[in-house]
């Protein structure tokens, strides 16, 4: 098909809510490590990565040739039917995850994984109330959207019951109007309070990703999941990691986000990056919290053979080229780059994230920070033109988010950082030409 034709049928045949990228949608042809062409040839560095999902490059010939071999071997088989598949890949994260996490449930996407944590916190506690953040995104469903805590994805669907939110560690726009370090992290004890006031005072479990993904890569500081938990734990809940996101090296030196902060979790739940790119939901907590949740399950595609494979051969892979630790190096790097620009626009209110999961937030006025959303809109669109892929999030739209492969090089971030270079400075010109016009 043409480029016209795809894009006719796309918004004939799926539903208008499923929105896209630009304002003439790229419509992608074939991808290989970094890079991703379009329809028409054109070539881009895919510093995305599928919204934080390609963590070993696109078509990597070693995840996919073992995919391929496995497609031939055994492509289907449900949770009734034991396989070598979903065995080698559970045993694999059982040596990877902290503390006594050792057993997982497999889904096919970072929503059942939330929905199967929350309800994995309310059998094991007995309690049933959830504390989730602002500014949190937890996925589709109507238990997930009620965990949501951003208007903009919670318009489907009325919300479920037995959840309130905290306010978020934003520190760039903190709720209190307080400073970092000077807050003292005073938004950690509002958990307490909503707790207090907001639920029976018995809680099934808190949960939060460590850095908010489409929150707008939103990043705690160091204190304050070290104090969440304790609070979580005083009121009888499990504390559950959302590592959709920063799962997998992403943060850099860590397999999981959460590690950053010192903290080991009752449950973490994943998806997106653990298999680059190959649908993909799981579960992982410790032994006596996985025997709290009776009665019969089966999952149809969770733990599907083929995914199984991708899943492992990802995870060998990143341990073999210790990609954990080239997320930390080549990630510092990045980060450099970016507060380099900062210094240069001041259209950069803010940088923040960890290892290669960064992100600009975008602001009118830097004194104000008036959120600037029709300036990310515009930068999306340049940095198209100029051939990088970037995403974007946040509350108000102004956030550019970035989480490139996590094999990437210093000179694949040179180029990056010069392709945004390039996107900005035509974004500063056409602010000034319409400032001028007034």
């Amino acid at each position: 098909m043409t480029k016209e034709e795809i894009i006719r049928k796309y918004k004939q045949y799926l539903f208008p809510s499923v929105s896209t990228y630009y304002s003439e949608p790229l419509v992608t042809d074939h991808a290989n490590m970094q890079y991703v062409w379009d329809v028409e040839g054109k070539k881009y560095l895919d510093f995305f990565g599928g919204i934080v999902t390609i963590s070993v490059g696109h078509a990597n010939p070693r995840i996919t040739s073992k995919v391929k071999a496995q497609v031939d071997k055994l492509q289907h088989a449900s949770t009734v039917f034991p396989n070598e598949g979903i065995v080698a890949l559970a045993e694999k994260i059982a040596r990877l995850t902290p503390g006594e996490i050792s057993q997982s449930y497999f889904t096919n996407s970072g929503t059942e994984a939330n929905e199967m944590a929350i309800q994995l916190a309310r059998a094991h506690t007995g309690n049933f109330e959830i504390i989730a953040l602002r500014h949190g995104y937890s996925g589709r469903s109507q238990l997930a959207q009620s965990l949501t805590g951003q208007n903009t994805w919670r318009q489907s669907l009325p919300a479920g019951f037995g959840v309130v939110h905290a306010m978020n560690p934003y520190c760039y726009r903190c709720p209190l109007g307080k400073t970092y370090p000077d807050c003292g992290v005073a938004c950690a004890s509002d958990v307490e309070a909503v707790i207090q006031t907001s639920t029976s005072g018995r809680i099934a479990g808190f949960i939060a990703e460590p850095i908010q993904g489409v929150g707008g890569f939103i990043t705690p500081p160091p204190e304050y999941f070290k104090i969440v938990f304790r609070t979580v734990k005083q009121y009888g809940g499990d504390f559950i990691a959302d590592e959709v996101q920063t799962g997998w090296g992403r943060t850099g030196r860590k397999w999981f986000g959460i590690e950053q902060w010192e903290v080991t979790p009752d449950i973490i739940t994943a998806a997106k990056g653990l298999a680059n790119g190959a649908p993909v939901g799981a579960t992982f907590t410790r032994p006596e919290i996985a025997a709290s949740f009776r009665g019969l399950q089966i999952s149809t595609f969770g733990g599907n053979p083929v995914t199984c494979v991708a899943a492992k051969a990802t995870l060998d892979l990143i341990e073999e080229d210790n990609l954990l630790e080239n997320a930390h190096v080549v990630g510092s790097y990045f980060r450099e780059g970016l507060e380099g620009l900062k210094d240069k626009y001041p259209l950069i209110g803010d940088v923040r994230g960890m290892g290669l999961m960064q992100g600009i937030e975008l602001v009118k006025d830097p004194v104000t920070k008036e959120p600037a959303p029709q300036e990310t809109a515009q930068l999306m669109e340049e940095a198209r033109r100029a051939g990088l892929l970037i995403g974007k999030g946040g509350l108000w739209g102004n956030v550019i988010r970035m989480s490139p492969p996590m094999n990437i090089s210093k000179g694949d971030v040179d180029e990056a950082i010069r392709l945004l270079d390039r996107a900005l400075a035509a974004v500063e010109q056409t602010r000034h030409a319409t400032v001028g016009a007034r």
